[in-house]
């Protein structure tokens, strides 16, 4: 769809689509032609892809629907993935177990149920939490976790939008805080990048099905609750053309000793 097509149809048709739409799992392809996102400069399906080819056994950490590691196969000999949320458990099963992937339920926050330096690489994107002490506890001796996490005021626009403004103060996703907390665990952080970076909404219905993919954003989203809000971002954006918000991106690699 094009945003062309999207000012050609009502709100109601555009936020009942995307009401009806399965957010299961991470595969954002419904958003194609109503959403863009700029991707971070360091490509991290790429560095995956990369790191896999030299990698006998990897672990990735609340893989969602398994689709961003999918894309970085062949995958290594041992890949196991985690997952806490059920719905996703069958999504990521079905495209990481054909690749030769073994899913597993496994608490966000740990503890993870594999035996002491078990891995060589551990990966995480956009994970809800990092439990350091169990990353610390699986890698083995000179192994690397790797990975790209949501940063400091990402989406804040447009969270404010239906929210309200944001406090300010100190954030448990600032780099820093997070650098903190990796080298706690006895990891040493070797890489650590920031970037900020243009997201752009074409209609209201794209808007809806980010705020139920990415509940954390406005935690009590509903329709009939954000009615209003809804309404004006629909006028927003057949006025100026899109609505613009920016995502928080970085990247960490850390080793362990």
């Amino acid at each position: 769809m094009s945003p062309t097509d999207s000012a050609d149809r009502t709100y109601d048709e555009l936020v009942a689509e995307a009401a009806a739409v399965d957010v299961s799992g991470w595969d954002f392809s419904w958003l194609d032609g109503r959403a863009t996102e700029a991707r971070p400069s360091w490509g991290y399906q790429r560095l995956l892809h990369q790191r896999f080819t030299t990698t006998e056994s990897v672990l990735d950490l609340q893989t969602g629907g398994g689709e961003v590691t999918a894309g970085a196969a062949p995958l290594p000999r041992t890949t196991v993935a985690t997952e806490s949320w059920r719905p996703n458990l069958a999504v990521a099963t079905d495209t990481l177990g054909p690749l030769g992937g073994r899913v597993v339920e496994a608490p966000d926050e740990g503890p993870l149920p594999f035996e002491d330096a078990a891995f060589e690489l551990v990966i995480a994107r956009h994970p809800v939490v990092t439990p350091w002490a169990e990353v610390a506890r699986v890698l083995r001796p000179g192994g690397a976790f790797v990975s790209q996490q949501v940063g400091p005021d990402s989406a804040r626009e447009l969270s404010e939008w239906f929210v309200g403004p944001w406090p300010d103060g100190p954030q448990a996703r600032d780099p820093e805080v997070v650098r903190a907390a990796a080298t706690a665990a006895g990891l040493d952080v070797v890489d650590l990048r920031l970037e900020r970076l243009p997201m752009e909404f074409f209609d209201v219905g794209a808007v809806v099905y980010i705020l139920r993919k990415c509940v954390w954003w406005v935690p009590d989203f509903d329709i009939a609750r954000y009615d209003d809000r809804l309404r004006a971002m629909d006028a927003h954006i057949r006025q100026h053309g899109s609505f613009l918000a920016h995502s928080s991106r970085f990247l960490i690699e850390a080793h362990k000793g």
